[in-house]
């Protein structure tokens, strides 16, 4: 076996074991939401699961990623820029890389379908992946959703890490995530 097919079987081993994780944790909160079905106006909390590729466009850097997101329904503002709410979450790879952050997203409901952009300054540890050239990074995401139901939804979304050239270095990171929101 050549030595080029160890990432790409490491890369399939982590992504199969993410992907695991991930089935089992919908699982769960599908179960919950049919136990919550009668407490439709009592929702104020969706936790969004995601898991993905982390700067999938740099192929030495790649690495798989797992992570979740809280937004508190109870704190959104309508504004002319659409349904605004604050977002908190964070983000491990499989490199030990992690990000850590806190910011705003809006809302446009488009039928069956979300549309989610967000931007959220966050603490950036390289561990032993990319070094993005500071600790302070900004990332910008927008994530297109299913409604699959009340109180459930799947998406896609793509977002872009970057520290604004404020650090030494300013390589930046893209990444791609599948995404499972539920709310609470």
């Amino acid at each position: 076996m050549s030595i080029y097919f160890l990432p790409l079987r490491l890369y399939v081993y982590f992504m199969r074991k993410i992907f695991l994780n991930v089935l089992v944790v919908i699982i769960s909160f599908s179960f919950l939401s049919f136990a919550n079905s009668e407490d439709k106006n009592l929702k104020e909390t969706e936790l969004n699961l995601f898991t993905g590729m982390f700067d999938f466009s740099d192929t030495k850097q790649s690495s798989g990623l797992i992570g979740l997101q809280h937004q508190n329904d109870n704190l959104f503002r309508k504004s002319f820029l659409g349904r605004i709410s604050p977002i908190t979450g964070g983000f491990l790879t499989e490199n030990s890389a992690f990000y850590l952050y806190t910011g705003a997203q809006a809302e446009y409901d488009i039928g069956l379908f979300t549309i989610t952009p967000s931007f959220a300054p966050g603490y950036y540890n390289s561990g032993d992946g990319k070094d993005l050239g500071s600790a302070l990074e900004f990332k910008s995401e927008v994530q297109v959703s299913l409604n699959l139901s009340d109180s459930t939804e799947f998406g896609m979304s793509y977002n872009h890490i970057s520290n604004a050239s404020l650090g030494n270095k300013n390589p930046g990171a893209n990444s791609y995530m599948f995404n499972f929101l539920k709310q609470f």
